[in-house]
């Protein structure tokens, strides 16, 4: 046989030679065994032992999505939005991806720097490395802006749907509020406290991503997410934005350094306001201090100072060691006890027990106070929440300080009846208002609506509850040491107090705080209201001067939004140096 090319196939001795029938078959058994093997691997690979090779192929492109649950509003009392989320794309980037090499790339990216108003630097840093493959730009922008930079439409720039809190009483309900992190997790206030039944639980999704983060399909069952319970407070925001708005005019005017107000209705119980002053807007925090974040109502202890007298004298009425009527001598208006001087403003005589919390007498409190024992006094102020942590449901709250009555000394008891030697937060301190306001009952407070009608625990007899409230009375009218606590409209009972700051071991001769306590209408007491503020350096820094106003005007604006009938003739107040005057 030839080939075409003249090859003659028969005289070629490799292909004359005969091959052996078996090397054939071997050859052919060779193939179909790897054949075999090669089945056998893939049965084995995808059926009998493939979770290995599905777990390295779900590790590379199989991802489970978030699907994040809407974060529950805080509301006021009235259903008004305090916290409300609102959706806040987050932008991100897989740098590598980024082709910016091409001019127009480049300008559209400087497009996107403006945008989200980073400096160019800044923005182009998260994009210098190219060996990333996720970077976050900037987390939770607003909407219009997502939608602008989506429409330039570049290459390796993304955006993740996210959520972000909007806080429309800004500063004035900051301290009540608070506020979440980039997370939506709280951070402060009922944000925090309430976190957990506001923050629902996040569902998820199953899916295969390709390798520039786009989903290709779905696999597996979708769990929805369970959104967050609304959360309705107690707080009134109209009585909240006032309370805040006159604390920050009167801590202005007074060049004070700091100031609070709270607000307690004193039939249910509820804090219808709690503001500080300074304060802070929650969704812009760039600049946030200490001094703005602290929630000084709650976290600031301080000495009392007059504003304990009534409790002394309280007590006292209750032990029937005292009546209303008896006369207290307090010449000649200083007493030396323990290497102290006990002085008052001047020398008031002999006074009748009313007559003390009237003129604010130092003296005539201890001489009450004399007369009943530590263990009394001890009793009674740890009945009234002294010493104890407040049971709200809020973060922060502090516990205050009553040392155990075995540990006091004479001068310590003596001190301690004019609300030196012990120390309290403002919201204790309107909280042990309540024993007066709800006809001897301590009761519960609470930052949640609550319609019913609050049950305490009794401390004084309704008939000396009430003879405390026309003292109070007498304290804030003619006469007085805070007639500036006069309410167009309204009867007002509350008293005074001034006190030096404590500086390590000693106190601050020119540094003060002043504060004003009271409750309204007397006879049937609707609220109890507490202000203090702190280091007022305008020379006007007395209770009765610096706080008692803005315990007036708060007074009378929380009464008519609660629709409370006037129980005086609505006269206009005029002030004659620095004493009101009703016209």
């Amino acid at each position: 046989m030839t080939s075409q090319h003249g090859i003659r196939y028969a005289t070629s001795p490799l292909l004359a030679s005969k091959t052996p029938v078996w090397r054939s078959k071997f050859i052919v058994a060779g193939i179909a065994l790897g054949f075999v093997m090669l089945a056998g691997r893939a049965a084995y690979v995808q059926v009998l032992n493939n979770s290995f090779f599905q777990r390295q192929g779900e590790v590379r492109f199989a991802r489970t999505l978030e699907l994040p649950a809407n974060r529950g509003r805080i509301l006021d009392r009235n259903g008004l939005i305090l916290a409300s989320s609102v959706v806040a794309p987050s932008i991100w980037a897989i740098p590598e991806d980024i082709e910016r090499d091409d001019p127009e790339v480049r300008a559209k990216l400087k497009q996107v720097a403006k945008l989200l108003e980073m400096p160019q630097k800044d923005f182009d840093k998260k994009l210098e490395d190219e060996d990333k493959t996720f970077v976050w730009v900037k987390r939770q922008v607003d909407e219009p802006i997502a939608k602008q930079i989506a429409a330039l439409g570049i290459k390796g720039i993304y955006q993740r749907r996210e959520y972000k809190r909007q806080y429309p009483e800004g500063e004035a309900a900051a301290h009540v509020v608070g506020f979440t992190n980039v997370e939506d997790s709280g951070q402060e206030g009922i944000e925090l406290a309430f976190n957990k039944d506001l923050a629902g639980k996040a569902g998820s999704r199953r899916v295969i991503k390709d390798r520039l983060g786009r989903v290709v399909e779905g696999v597996g069952d979708t769990v929805p997410p369970l959104d967050g319970k609304d959360i309705q407070l107690s707080v009134d925001s109209k009585v909240q934005f006032f309370a805040y708005q006159k604390l920050r005019d009167a801590v202005t005017a007074r060049k004070a350094k700091a100031g609070s107000v709270v607000v307690l209705d004193s039939m249910t119980g509820e804090v219808l306001a709690l503001a500080n002053y300074p304060s802070y807007v929650p969704d812009k925090r760039q600049n946030l201090t200490g001094e703005q974040l602290r929630n000084r109502a709650l976290t600031d202890t301080f000495e009392p100072g007059s504003t304990m007298k009534p409790i002394t004298v309280a007590m006292a009425l209750e032990a029937g060691r005292v009546k209303p009527s008896t006369l207290i001598d307090t010449s000649p208006g200083r007493l030396q006890m323990g290497g102290f001087t006990i002085s008052d403003t001047h020398n008031n005589g002999t006074l009748t027990v009313e007559g003390v919390i009237q003129k604010s007498s130092n003296i005539g409190a201890l001489r009450v106070a004399q007369r009943m024992t530590p263990n009394e006094m001890w009793d009674t102020f740890a009945a009234m929440g002294y010493g104890q942590k407040p049971s709200i449901e809020f973060p922060g709250a502090v516990t205050g300080r009553l040392r155990p009555w075995k540990t006091w000394k004479p001068v310590e008891q003596a001190t301690m009846a004019y609300g030196y030697g012990l120390s309290a937060s403002l919201f204790q301190m309107a909280r042990s208002y309540t024993t007066f306001a709800h006809e001897g009952e301590i009761i519960p407070v609470t930052m949640l609506r609550s319609d019913a009608r609050a049950t305490g625990v009794r401390v004084f007899s309704p008939e000396n509850a009430r003879a405390v409230r026309k003292m109070l009375q007498m304290a804030a009218g003619p006469g007085g040491t805070g007639p500036l606590a006069q309410t167009a409209g309204y009867s007002a009972g509350g008293k005074s107090g001034t006190a030096h700051k404590q500086v390590g071991r000693g106190y601050a001769s020119n540094k003060y705080r002043a504060w004003f306590t009271g409750l309204a209408p007397v006879e049937n007491p609707r609220i109890i209201v507490a202000v203090m503020i702190d280091e007022p350096s305008d020379g006007k820094y007395f209770g009765g001067i610096a706080a008692a106003p803005v315990f007036s005007e708060v007074v009378q604006q929380t009464l008519r939004l609660m629709n409370v009938v006037p129980d005086l003739p609505v006269k206009a107040l005029i002030l004659t140096n620095g004493v009101a005057e009703n016209l």
